[in-house]
């Protein structure tokens, strides 16, 4: 039986309550951002507007863009 198991069957033994709040723990524990990702779109949005200032990369008016969403 593997930990993930053992765990899995105690904590069924828990009240509802005490379940909730180990779930909402382990749920809260996967909301957290990767640094090495988050710094990778950092620097990707950054470079992005930076392209877009010096007009290397025009944008798009909402109007002609929102069509495009609900392809």
């Amino acid at each position: 039986m593997t930990i993930a198991e053992q765990i899995e069957i105690e904590a069924l033994k828990l009240k509802p309550v005490e379940r909730v709040r180990l779930a909402e723990k382990i749920l809260g524990s996967l909301d957290k951002p990767d640094p090495e990702i988050e710094q990778t779109w950092v620097a990707e949005s950054e470079a992005r507007y930076e392209a877009f200032k010096k007009g290397d990369v025009k944008g798009i008016p909402l109007d002609e863009f929102k069509p495009r969403l609900s392809q």
